[in-house]
């Protein structure tokens, strides 16, 4: 029988009430969908869902209401599978290829991104999205607060792209991407462009933008009367694709991670070995072009 959101106020391993007419003393340990963002199982939101769904236990109890504080003692499951323990927060670089979906199952059938990670890697989510024919730099955490953190609008990281459009533009065509443009009522926010070349019958542009709408780029390309044929992300915020190769993916070391990030230092789980740092690529610093 499932918890009410009445006794989803006791916490399970603390045996502590905490609301109306009850102890002032906060309960220990942390929310349940904190918990299970952190374990990687989804973003904070997500767990959400799953909790109102019915579809988590906590010490062999469904519950309803994500308002549940929990500890190392309690044992947690989703779908009738074990919550394993929260892992430190990580953060990857991946160069997503072309054709592929940023998604975690496809309704047409298509390959995903999850679907070509490699074998040893644990259950990742994607920090926002490319779409299918777009390419390069997808940040991948196992921590649903990272992943709500990096796509808050707030945020404002600068994101990079190398775009290949056909045709012969001007730089004074590029005047109401970076005034900003009205596209079916919805508005997107200047970006800056830089045209870099012309090959042949295209030419190639650096662009950056601080929000990530839908086909933004392509959509803003079209409007001024270009056709994108080739998007490539390099950079978003301080993370660089650098020489990274299409499919690889390169963990990022957690103290860069944590200061780019703001984090606190946190610690690791009691008898956890720590890892060996994995060697990082020399990555090529912001605005250099990759060749061709």
């Amino acid at each position: 029988m499932p918890l009410t959101a009445t006794e989803t106020c006791l916490s399970q391993a603390g045996g502590m009430r905490y609301g109306p007419h009850m102890s002032n003393t906060p309960p220990p340990g942390d929310r349940i969908a904190k918990v299970l963002a952190r374990a990687g199982v989804a973003s904070r939101r997500e767990a959400e869902r799953m909790i109102e769904a019915g579809r988590v236990t906590v010490n062999g109890k469904v519950i309803d209401s994500p308002a549940l504080n929990v500890t190392a003692k309690d044992k947690i499951t989703v779908d009738g599978k074990p919550v394993s323990e929260p892992e430190p927060s990580r953060l990857w670089l991946y160069h997503k290829p072309s054709g592929l979906v940023t998604t975690t199952r496809d309704e047409k059938g298509r390959a995903t991104i999850f679907d070509k990670l490699p074998e040893d890697m644990p259950r990742v989510m994607s920090v926002g999205r490319l779409d299918l024919n777009s390419e390069g730099l997808l940040l991948l955490t196992n921590d649903g607060g990272i992943k709500r953190k990096l796509e808050l609008p707030a945020t404002g990281w600068l994101r990079k792209y190398r775009v290949r459009v056909n045709g012969r533009p001007k730089d004074e065509d590029f005047a109401p991407l970076r005034k900003g443009l009205v596209i079916e009522g919805e508005r997107f926010q200047p970006m800056t462009v830089t045209l870099d070349r012309q090959q042949g019958a295209n030419a190639w542009l650096t662009i950056g933008l601080r929000e990530g709408k839908n086909r933004e780029i392509r959509r803003a390309i079209e409007d001024i009367g270009f056709t994108v044929n080739r998007l490539l992300r390099v950079s978003y915020g301080p993370f660089q694709l650098g020489d990274l190769k299409p499919g690889a993916v390169e963990e990022i070391r957690r103290r860069v991670m944590r200061e780019q990030l703001g984090l606190d230092a946190e610690a690791e789980p009691a008898g956890t070995a720590k890892r060996a740092p994995r060697p990082q690529r020399k990555r090529a610093p912001v605005g250099k072009k990759l060749r061709k």
